[in-house]
């Protein structure tokens, strides 16, 4: 007589499809903060996630549709200081001083901004960033903007917070990396407060 096969946790259970998507996302933004749009391969990122590539495919289409998903995720949820600039009242001091806080020598570049800085090279990579950076954080702070250009002075404030972040905190140059934190927030404070059209209210 045949044995009767044990059934130790019943029907097989259903993946999670929300929760499985969700890990494919995260394994994403750090394989794409890590190597970038073309340095970061789908078998990778399956591979961080416990899944398989065409599962990967199954969920997102393709590779720039996964980035796309995982830039505008990231950008959500790691503030480039927009939620900040956007605050009603805030001064240039203020965005200073947070600025200096996260490019500070034992602070660990944001996320975001370190999968758009190795992922720039690529035409598709820049386009997505192009779109995303507009929608979530340009559009957000010249909204909070008084006065005339307010794209042309969010966009600028943009720039100006990219660039202190890579030469500070990427390139370390010596002139920022090593700089007294007050001394910058003194330099900046003016620069921002000019462009939130807040002059000398710091």
């Amino acid at each position: 007589m045949p044995r009767a096969r044990h059934q130790t946790g019943g029907p097989r259970r259903q993946r999670n499809a929300a929760a499985t998507r969700q890990a494919v996302l995260q394994s994403a933004r750090q394989a794409f903060a890590k190597a970038g749009y073309a340095g970061a391969g789908v078998r990778e990122i399956a591979s961080g996630a416990g899944v398989t590539a065409m599962l990967v495919n199954r969920y997102f289409g393709s590779k720039e549709r996964l980035f796309a998903e995982a830039v505008a995720e990231s950008m959500a949820n790691t503030s480039v200081l927009a939620p900040q600039i956007a605050s009603a009242g805030i001064s240039g001091k203020a965005i200073a001083t947070a600025l200096v806080g996260i490019t500070k020598a034992d602070a660990v570049p944001l996320e975001g901004f370190q999968i758009m800085l190795r992922s720039a090279a690529s035409e598709s990579a820049a386009r997505i960033g192009r779109e995303q950076i507009e929608r979530h954080h340009q559009k957000r702070i010249a909204a909070a903007l008084r006065g005339s250009l307010a794209p042309q002075r969010a966009a600028i404030m943009l720039s100006l917070i990219a660039g202190f972040q890579v030469m500070r905190q990427m390139l370390e140059l010596p002139a920022l990396a090593k700089a007294d934190a007050q001394t910058l927030v003194k330099v900046l404070a003016p620069l921002f407060d000019e462009l939130l059209g807040r002059h000398g209210r710091s």
